[in-house]
């Protein structure tokens, strides 16, 4: 009975069909973020190159955050989805034709970066709005976001480890190439689907009166204030592991490709346990403990990476912030759905999402700052931020209405890639 409850969302066959296609892409996405980071740090031997490539990755989301999802309210998101699966599969493609042709440069790959980053922009909320129409019965609809967490969270696990083989075996094209067939069985599950029409909005408003509305409805609402302030906070800093994991992997510890594999699938194993741990919490008091303590370990993982003597401690550090990060970006994102009135759910959603979209400049200075200073340093100044921001949220200023339920929707949307 357990099992059954546990994936109840299969129920439903427009789930079955994404959850195969998805499960499958993901594993591809996973192997191309590899590669990228490890072909920028091969490049141009900078880590500020690595930065930049995680910048342009990132920064759409940011830049067009007040439109993508209003774009995703106005057209029939099947077809959207089916067009942008189109796109990213003609975009890693290439990426594949290039590296596997031996033209690619830093230039080219950040450009490339960039356009994925575009794509990702609009597909990114699109996808999540698609969700509730895939499930035929609504108290369905939790655990098919805590299914999407786990298929996530197990692409994240496995697939850097095998681009890192992939990697010293052949070359970073041939990621690229597997990323780019695995696009074809998630638009072949959209194509098969059978969704109801969407009935037609009463009123279509501007994107900025959205934007603006939800930003006014934020102000005033200091118990999501807060969260989304830490998820920007968190953005900034504490993505830094991450972001720099190809240059602990390449120049501190001289190692290769599997390395960085193995770096990012601990991430991976520590975003799993994560999952776990909010998927018990039942009630919002219950959350911004976990949310306190992710932050504080965001910032002790960060630190211990950075002093690491050994390639070991490092896993164990990655594995640590793995866990952190998830705690405090699903777990805000948890903490917002609880409270947040239902009509203005998806205007503060693409608040979260530009909070999240902080993560680009993050990766920018923390690549300028280890290039100037050392990787090293630069880790321990994102460890110092998130300390700072760990201190200032232990202290409620709103203490959340004791036993008030939690809407789990420990989701696959907890920050970038580098996460």
């Amino acid at each position: 009975m357990k099992t059954v409850s546990l994936l109840r969302s299969f129920r439903s066959r427009n789930y079955r069909l994404f959850f195969s296609g998805q499960a499958i892409s993901l594993m591809g996405n996973w192997m191309t973020t590899t590669a990228s980071m490890w072909l920028a740090y091969k490049l141009a031997a900078s880590p500020f190159h690595v930065g930049l490539v995680g910048f342009a990755t990132q920064i759409p989301l940011l830049v067009l955050a007040p439109f993508t999802g209003v774009t995703g309210d106005r057209l029939d998101r099947r077809r959207l989805l089916i067009g942008l699966q189109m796109c990213s599969l003609v975009q890693s493609a290439s990426l594949a034709t290039v590296t596997l042709t031996g033209n690619m440069t830093i230039t080219v790959l950040v450009g490339l970066s960039l356009v994925q980053g575009f794509i990702n922009a609009f597909e990114f909320p699109t996808r999540q709005s698609f969700v509730a129409e895939m499930v035929d019965r609504r108290e369905d609809l939790p655990n098919a976001i805590a299914l999407n967490s786990s298929m996530f969270n197990i692409a994240r696990l496995l697939g850097p480890a095998i681009a890192g083989v992939l990697i010293n075996r052949w070359s970073a094209g041939v990621c690229y190439a597997i990323d780019a067939v695995s696009y074809l069985p998630v638009i072949l599950s959209l194509w098969m689907m059978r969704v109801q029409p969407r009935p037609p909005r009463e009123r279509v408003t501007r994107a900025w009166e959205d934007f603006g509305a939800g930003l006014a409805y934020v102000r005033a609402e200091g118990g999501l204030r807060r969260p989304l302030l830490l998820v920007a906070v968190n953005a900034l800093a504490g993505f830094g592991a991450s972001t720099l994991a190809s240059v602990f992997a390449g120049g501190v510890f001289d190692g290769n490709a599997a390395m960085l594999g193995h770096f990012y699938s601990a991430v991976g194993a520590g975003a799993l346990l994560s999952a776990i741990i909010l998927g018990t919490r039942t009630t919002v008091d219950q959350l911004r403990p976990w949310i306190v303590r992710g932050t504080v370990l965001v910032a002790a993982s960060s630190l211990v990476i950075a002093l690491s003597p050994s390639v070991w401690v490092a896993y164990v550090g990655y594995f640590v912030s793995g866990t952190a990060v998830v705690l405090v970006m699903a777990g805000s994102n948890t903490l917002i759905q609880a409270r947040v009135a239902d009509d203005k759910r998806s205007r503060v959603m693409g608040l979260f999402v530009m909070a999240q979209g902080v993560a680009p400049i993050g990766a920018l200075l923390t690549g300028w700052a280890a290039a100037h200073w050392g990787p090293r340093l630069a880790l321990g100044l994102c460890a110092a931020v998130m300390a700072v921001a760990a201190v200032a949220f232990a202290k409620p200023r709103s203490a959340p209405a004791a036993g008030e339920p939690v809407r789990p929707v420990v989701g696959e949307g907890t920050g970038a890639p580098f996460v």
